[in-house]
């Protein structure tokens, strides 16, 4: 395992985060201890949950490995969670006000039987609640101790710039970290995301780097996944995966070139597309979710794979998001440009 700095701060993390999401659901509480004692003996040490994740089971496994391990271990572990979504009845139960994420933090703190965790995340926008209500709040965490660093899921390009930018702004403490989806069949954060994160200095920490399974190779061209599976039909994850004729056409094709990578390299499908997300401009952790011990010990290889530059161009350039003209295309791309000597350019195919 390697390691990373979080950007904006002292601490250093593995280059891949253990993703909790299916602990005390999908995965057996047995299971999930096994996965976490794999995970920290093979060096890795960010592992990532959230406060809806299983109704609160996954934090709730979480504590309990916690409690059941020596200290030596566990203070190892660079501790991660979320809230934002709902999470009971009422219509307070949800959002990003300072009433609902002081109220989802201490229930998290009692799950995972902790006095604070490494990092808290917004788990989405909120539309609702002001930006500087939110903020001041997490502010007030960290000063209280029950916080070390604070991060975004789910946030646009706009929405994340106006975060960081109230919080330096007004002097509160400044999120370190976003959580945006990303993999070789879902680049468009490149568009905004990524640059807005590279400029302020934040660390990604993608989701779903293997497209909700697809880019393991589970899935075969003709067929329909499984409606147990996450790309399965009614699932949000398929529509991106089997949608339109366009994308599911290039992302077959990438898929392709994933397998005759692995192939190549003596390495798994699953194993090329972690690295190629990890190795992304702005990336310090994919979220690697595992069911089983057994995915967990194929999956750890990732961290120590680098594809060539050879490889590294076929799946850029397969798998290249094809926006429309304007404003991600190359006319809307044209207004953002500019020349000493635009006479060079062609100035007049600008409009």
């Amino acid at each position: 395992m390697k390691y990373r700095n979080l950007l904006g701060t002292g601490t250093s993390v593995s280059n891949l985060a253990l993703g909790a999401m299916g602990f005390g659901t999908e995965t057996p509480e047995a299971d999930a201890f096994a996965i976490l004692d794999r995970f920290v003996e093979a060096d890795g040490n960010l592992v990532d949950t959230a406060n809806v994740y299983g109704g609160g089971a996954s934090e709730e496994v979480i504590g309990r490995w916690f409690a059941s391990r020596p200290a030596d271990v566990t203070d190892r572990v660079v501790l991660a969670t979320k809230a934002r979504f709902g999470t009971g009845p009422d219509v307070n139960d949800v959002g990003l006000s300072r009433r609902n994420l002081d109220r989802a933090l201490t229930a998290s703190l009692r799950r995972l039987g902790r006095e604070k965790v490494d990092l808290y995340q917004l788990h989405g926008w909120d539309a609702l609640t002001p930006i500087e209500e939110t903020l001041r709040y997490l502010d007030d965490a960290v000063r209280a101790g029950k916080v070390n660093y604070i991060g975004l899921s789910n946030f646009t390009g706009w929405q994340m710039q106006l975060a960081l930018s109230t919080a330096k702004a007004l002097g509160l403490q400044v999120p370190v970290t976003l959580q945006p989806q990303y993999s070789l069949v879902s680049r468009e954060i490149e568009f905004e995301i990524v640059p807005a994160a590279l400029h302020n200095n934040i660390a990604l920490l993608p989701w779903s780097p293997l497209a909700a399974g697809f880019l393991s190779g589970k899935y075969q061209k003709g067929q329909t996944a499984a409606s147990d599976t996450r790309a399965g039909a009614g699932s949000p994850m398929n529509g991106y995966i089997f949608g339109d004729l366009a994308s599911k056409d290039r992302n077959w094709a990438t898929l392709d070139a994933v397998r005759s990578i692995a192939n190549k390299l003596g390495a798994t499908p699953s194993q090329v597309a972690y690295s190629w997300v990890a190795n992304r401009p702005g990336v310090t952790a994919p979220i690697m979710g595992a069911k089983t011990l057994t995915q967990l010990e194929s999956n750890l290889a990732a961290a120590d794979l680098l594809l060539d530059d050879e490889s590294s161009k076929l799946l850029d350039d397969v798998s290249a998001p094809m926006p429309d003209e304007y404003p991600y295309g190359p006319f809307g791309v044209k207004q953002r440009l500019r020349y000493v000597d635009s006479s060079d350019q062609g100035i007049g195919e600008l409009y």
